[in-house]
């Protein structure tokens, strides 16, 4: 064991879940069984699992995009239910889709500064900090172009500069890669590796691409609400 995977143990999980059930109100779907799953700072996790199993259920509890029936979910210690869940969601959880959910009637550069509104940056600083995040992401000479003139990988690196816009400490996306073809998947996939090293954050993503799930440090796989290896 090196140095820093004894460090990396040694820390406290950047985010826990503990136990989640998830039930839909008319009791007849459980999307969730007991799921405990814990990301550690730095980390990157897939999930895997067929359609229906609840990885996307798991995910946005996580997110804490929806409440579970039971069970905890905790950032850096702490359970969601006692943060502010507007600000979590805006500055400490940046959120990438499959659909992308850019705004059509607005620039890339506009898009990008949707998330700053709430997380309080300063008026005059977010189309600077926008603009960076383009040039991050290799869309500097994008800037100015609304989502219909982007191609589908343009679409999600404005999506993943997006959810870059206020710092987060850790990423969760869901399927970002399952709409493109090889190379953009694979131009994506690099993408999100160097911005993860850079930036020192976490990553949590729903896959079902094989190659995608061999690129992270665990693959955690799922079936029937229930989590097979950990």
């Amino acid at each position: 064991m090196t140095e820093h995977d004894s460090n990396r143990q040694a820390e406290p999980p950047l985010l826990q879940g503990e136990a989640l059930v998830k039930t839909y109100p008319d009791g007849d779907v459980k999307a969730l069984r007991g799921v405990s799953l814990a990301v550690n700072a730095r980390e990157f996790v897939a999930i895997t699992g067929p359609s229906g199993c609840g990885k996307s259920t798991l995910l946005h509890l996580l997110g804490g995009l929806d409440r579970p029936t039971s069970g905890t979910v905790r950032y850096k210690g702490t359970p969601l239910s006692q943060l502010d869940l507007d600000r979590y969601r805006a500055c400490e959880v940046g959120f990438v889709f499959q659909a992308f959910h850019l705004i059509p009637t607005l620039t890339a550069l506009e898009n990008v500064q949707i998330p700053m509104f709430p997380g309080g940056r300063p008026r005059a600083q977010r189309p600077r900090v926008a603009r960076r995040l383009l040039e991050e992401v290799g869309l500097p000479h994008r800037i100015g172009h609304g989502p219909r003139s982007l191609s589908i990988g343009e679409r999600q690196r404005v999506a993943i500069a997006r959810a870059l816009a206020n710092e987060p400490a850790l990423l969760l996306a869901d399927e970002p890669t399952g709409n493109l073809d090889s190379l953009a998947q694979q131009e994506i996939l690099d993408l999100l590796a160097r911005l993860r090293s850079e930036r020192s954050i976490s990553l949590l993503m729903i896959t079902h691409s094989p190659e995608v799930a061999a690129a992270a440090d665990r693959v955690v796989r799922m079936k029937d609400g229930r989590i097979l290896s950990p």
